[in-house]
């Protein structure tokens, strides 16, 4: 290995961690002992309401001649003129499939159970579920008429999903009349939220975003909020440009037809089920698929995908299922965070899950420039993002060390030693080491300190079985998060440990890092 960046790390000892609830610390005396570690779209139901199938199991293709029958009386009882998706589906094209809709109460009395898709016989890996045809699937190529005008959109100051919500909010002005009207019925009956009874925080109020307090989900979450507000305001643009919907809805300019509210809550219903395509032009890789998410639930381990293959949209599974059992699709590499605001759940199994620390070197500094070139012929940048991946925390800690010794270094002529070096470079003394070590773990602390509970605190909050959906998903992330944090603090305890002298006063620093 070359450079300064990726040597002089200090020998430390493979040790398995295994933690139990961190409590809350204050000092950080109190880790150098082990021990004390271990203790411690939905289019908007208010603005058009729509009534949903009342039956306890709707079929969605596939079934047995007795399910189909069930299924076409629970229509009729529906109302004259209404259809189920199941129904709806059917009359316009779809194949035969291998699953079936069905149900589970919602933990609010006043709300429709939720929907999921099931296999409705045994499946075997490679077994096509289903295959829904274009025609009966969302794009941006059939909202907006053309692929150009879509690119020309998707480039723009507007997302796809933005497009997408207004040309649902626009379908649903006209009621039965839609030919979306059975899918969007069953977006209403959804409500944006997920497998696990949760809307996206975007839906959150004030109140319920401070389950979310010390998490940097909850300033991603009015981030968001802020980019739909902007999008919102830049919805007539689309209204004018776009002549497929400005000849379809000749009088109703979307800020006038729609508040910014029943905006919001038809981008996160929108969010919440639109599907990534592969391979397949910039106006088609967002799409709306009935059949598709929320009906079916995210799974970090699997992968099984929604796929674009001649004329229609597939899902081939990658597991076997009994009949009954509910159907899972990968969401992609995903952290917990991004879950939780997309699509308002949690993964306790995500492989992908992480958190970030942002590193950054002092622009005050002398000798900022020449840091800055040795950071960047090592790889790294003067404001670096370090990914701490669930699993990998002391990995993560040893990756961060290069970068913070280098920006610790005082001495030009060390400085010009490290520049013009091509092998390993000598490690720092061991106050150097000691101060760059007491930062990280400092960092470390307030980040868990900025938690308004503790480890223990979540396991008891989640032992409340009447724990409301959103609360339990909030503490579920804040939980995960934590458990990153703290293992990143043994780690770096662990090499403050393993100093020549432990009793050693950190140096000075001048220009040390910044790191948030």
């Amino acid at each position: 290995m070359e450079g300064v960046i990726t040597c002089f790390h200090p020998k430390c000892v493979s040790l398995p961690i295994r933690l139990s609830p961190l409590s809350r610390v204050s000092s950080l005396s109190q880790l150098r002992n082990r021990n004390s570690l271990s203790s411690s779209r939905s289019i908007p139901q208010r603005s058009l309401r729509v009534s949903s199938s009342s039956s306890d199991t709707l079929i969605a293709g596939g079934s047995s001649k007795e399910e189909e029958r069930k299924s076409k009386v629970l229509s009729r009882k529906e109302g004259d003129d209404s259809e189920d998706l199941k129904y709806w589906l059917d009359k316009n094209g779809l194949p035969p499939c291998k699953v079936l809709l069905k149900e589970r109460p919602a933990h609010d009395q006043n709300h429709k159970p939720i929907h999921y898709v099931a296999a409705s016989e045994d499946l075997q890996k490679g077994d096509v579920a289903f295959s829904v045809p274009n025609s009966l699937v969302v794009t941006l190529e059939r909202v907006l008429g053309n692929e150009s005008i879509a690119e020309l959109l998707t480039t723009n100051k507007l997302s796809e999903l933005a497009c997408l919500a207004l040309y649902l909010m626009y379908e649903k002005k006209q009621g039965k009349k839609s030919v979306w009207y059975p899918y969007i019925r069953e977006l209403d009956r959804q409500r944006g939220r997920g497998q696990l009874d949760v809307e996206s925080p975007l839906l959150w109020s004030e109140a319920e975003l401070e389950y979310l307090t010390g998490s940097p989900t909850k300033a991603e979450v009015l981030e968001r909020a802020e980019g739909i507000k902007r999008e919102y305001s830049e919805l007539d643009t689309v209204w004018f440009m776009a002549g497929s919907l400005f000849q379809q809805y000749p009088f109703d300019i979307p800020t006038e037809a729609f508040t910014f509210e029943i905006f919001k809550q038809a981008f996160a219903a929108v969010q919440s089920c639109v599907v990534h395509l592969q391979n397949v032009s910039l106006a088609r890789r967002f799409a709306l698929v009935p059949l598709g998410p929320p009906l079916l639930a995210y799974c970090s381990n699997c992968k099984a995908m929604l796929t674009a293959v001649d004329g229609a949209v597939q899902l081939v599974v990658d597991r076997p299922y009994k009949a009954g059992d509910p159907i899972v699709v990968w969401c992609g590499p995903q952290p917990n965070a991004k879950l939780l605001l997309n699509y308002g759940f949690i993964d306790e199994d995500n492989p992908y899950d992480r958190i970030i620390v942002e590193a950054a070197l002092s622009t005050d500094d002398p000798q900022y420039q020449d840091k800055r070139l040795v950071a960047q012929r090592n790889g790294k940048l003067s404001q670096q993002v370090f990914q701490v991946r669930v699993g990998k925390e002391k990995e993560a800690v040893q990756d961060m060390l290069p970068y913070l010794r280098l920006g610790y270094m005082s001495d030009p002529a060390e400085m010009q030693s490290v520049i013009s070096s091509q092998g390993p470079v000598c490690s720092m003394s061991p106050c150097m080491e000691r101060a760059v070590l007491d930062q990280l773990a400092d960092y470390f602390m307030r980040r868990l300190a900025g938690y308004p509970t503790t480890l223990k605190e979540d396991d008891a909050l989640l032992a409340d079985p009447s724990l409301n959906p959103r609360k339990r998903v909030a503490t579920r992330l804040v939980r995960l998060e934590k458990k990153m944090l703290a293992a990143c603090l043994v780690a770096t305890v662990d090499l403050l440990n393993e100093l020549p002298d432990t009793t050693i006063s950190p140096c000075p620093a001048l220009y040390a890092p910044s790191l948030k």
